[in-house]
């Protein structure tokens, strides 16, 4: 996420910390912290993705996301 979308969201915090939004406001900073959201998530996964773990006999196995039953 660039840098200038990061200090509208922290400034967009503190207005509606001191005097308040206005709806239009409000619906950019819903959609500025989604979109943030959206990117932690992405590079959080991308980072698990890497993932590997040694067995106590050397073995490397990739870690893979636990199945629903």
């Amino acid at each position: 996420m660039k840098k200038e979308k990061l200090e509208r969201i922290n400034y967009l915090a503190a207005k509606k910390r001191t005097v308040g939004l206005t709806e239009e406001e409000a619906a950019e900073q819903s959609r500025l912290r989604n979109e943030y959201r959206e990117a932690v998530l992405g590079s959080l996964r991308s980072a698990l993705d890497r993932v590997e773990i040694l067995e106590p006999d050397g073995s490397v196995r990739k870690i893979r996301p636990k199945e629903d039953n």
